[in-house]
C-alpha cells in the first residue's frame, strides 16, 4: 500500500480546512464593534488557509465573508432556498461576497443540518436561535467548535448551555481573539482528523 504523496491535497485544494461561522442575520443586539470584529474573523480564516462556509445570509456571517474576501479567501453559502431566485426574491438574501451558493431547497433547519454537516469545524459569533441550531448539531456530530465572544451575549448563552448539558465535549474552544481562535479550531480540526489517505495500486 502507497501513501498519497503528501502535498497532493494542498496543491489541489481537496483538504483544506472548512470553516462555518455561525452568526445572526439581524444584528441590533450584536453591540459596538460587531462588524469589525466579523470582519476580522473573516480575514484570519482565510490567512490561515481554510475556506469559509456560511449560510448565505445577511449580518454578521456576511461581515465574515466581506472580510475573507478582503483577504482573497474562499466563500462558499448553502442557502436555505431553492433557485437563485428565490434565494433573492422570497428569502431575500445577497449574493455577495460568495463565490459558490449551493441551493438546498430545505428551509432553514435543512439547511442548517447540511451546511454544519459539510464542514470541519463551526464558529458561532453573534447569533440568535439559529446559531443555537448549528451549534447543538455541531455538538451532536461532534465537530470541532470554536465560541468567539464579544461584545453580544451569545458566547456566555452557547458556554451556559455546554456547562449544562451532562455531556462532555473536548472539541470546544473559547476567545475573543480571532487569530488565536482560528489557530485553536484548526488545531482541532487536524487532531482529530482522520488520518491520511491511502490508496492501493492495482
Amino acid at each position: 500500500m502507497d501513501l498519497v504523496p503528501p502535498n497532493i491535497f494542498t496543491k489541489h485544494g481537496h483538504n483544506r480546512i472548512k470553516i462555518c461561522v455561525s452568526g445572526a442575520a439581524e444584528t441590533g443586539h450584536c453591540g459596538p464593534d460587531a462588524l469589525e470584529k466579523a470582519k476580522e474573523l473573516g480575514r484570519e480564516i482565510a490567512r490561515q488557509g481554510a475556506i469559509l462556509v456560511t449560510g448565505a445570509t445577511t449580518g454578521f456571517p456576511l461581515w465574515v465573508a466581506m472580510g475573507a474576501k478582503e483577504m482573497d479567501g474562499v466563500s462558499i453559502g448553502f442557502s436555505p432556498a431553492a433557485s437563485e431566485r428565490e434565494h433573492l426574491e422570497v428569502y431575500k438574501l445577497p449574493i455577495d461576497y460568495l463565490d459558490l451558493i449551493i441551493y438546498t431547497g430545505f428551509g432553514y433547519p435543512g439547511r442548517d443540518l447540511l451546511l454544519t454537516r459539510c464542514v470541519d469545524a463551526v464558529i458561532c459569533g453573534c447569533g440568535r436561535i439559529g446559531t443555537v441550531h448549528e451549534f447543538t448539531i455541531a455538538f451532536e456530530e461532534s465537530k470541532p467548535i470554536g465560541i468567539f465572544e464579544g461584545p453580544w451575549e451569545m458566547g456566555g448563552e452557547l458556554e451556559e448551555i455546554v456547562a449544562k448539558s451532562h455531556r462532555p465535549h473536548e472539541k470546544i474552544v473559547v476567545g475573543d481573539n480571532p487569530k488565536k481562535l482560528v489557530e485553536d479550531v484548526i488545531a482541532l480540526v487536524k487532531k482529530y482528523r482522520a488520518g491520511e489517505l491511502k490508496i492501493t495500486k492495482a
